[in-house]
C-alpha cells in the first residue's frame, strides 16, 4: 500500500454559483464514501482559497518569522484534496478519475515518496 494526494488548484475551478457548487461537493463527497467503503480513505478537505491563508512562516534566520497570508504573490492556491492508501498507480489514478468527474474540474495525483506502515488498531 501506499500514500497518493489527489488535489486540485482553487484557479482550476469555474466561477459557479453556490447551489451547483453544493451539488459538487454531495457528488465528491459520494465518491469519498465510496473509498471509506473500499477502505482507502485516509484524510480529505476542500474550499482552501487566498482567503483561508493565516500565515506563512520563514526559517531563513534560524528562527520562525510569521507574516500574514501566503508566503509569494501567485494565482495558484491549493483548493482541496483527498489522500488515499491504495494498492498502486492505477488504483490512485482510479479515484482521481472518479473525483473529477464528480466535481467537474481537473485532479492531480501525486505518490507520497516514502514507505508508509499502517498501524493495527
Amino acid at each position: 500500500m501506499a500514500t497518493y494526494l489527489i488535489m486540485f488548484n482553487d484557479e482550476w475551478t469555474p466561477i459557479m454559483e453556490m447551489d451547483d457548487l453544493r451539488e459538487r461537493g454531495r457528488a465528491a463527497r459520494a465518491v469519498i464514501e465510496e473509498i471509506t467503503a473500499a477502505g482507502e480513505f485516509v484524510f480529505s478537505d476542500g474550499g482552501i482559497d487566498a482567503s483561508t491563508a493565516i500565515c506563512s512562516v520563514d526559517p531563513s534566520s534560524g528562527e520562525p518569522v510569521f507574516t500574514d497570508g501566503p508566503f509569494a504573490e501567485t494565482k495558484e492556491h491549493l483548493g482541496g484534496f483527498c489522500v488515499v492508501d491504495v494498492a498502486d498507480d492505477e488504483r490512485a489514478k482510479y479515484w482521481a478519475g472518479r473525483i473529477a468527474v464528480a466535481v467537474g474540474w481537473p485532479q492531480e495525483v501525486h505518490k507520497f515518496p516514502h514507505n508508509r506502515v499502517r498501524a493495527e488498531v
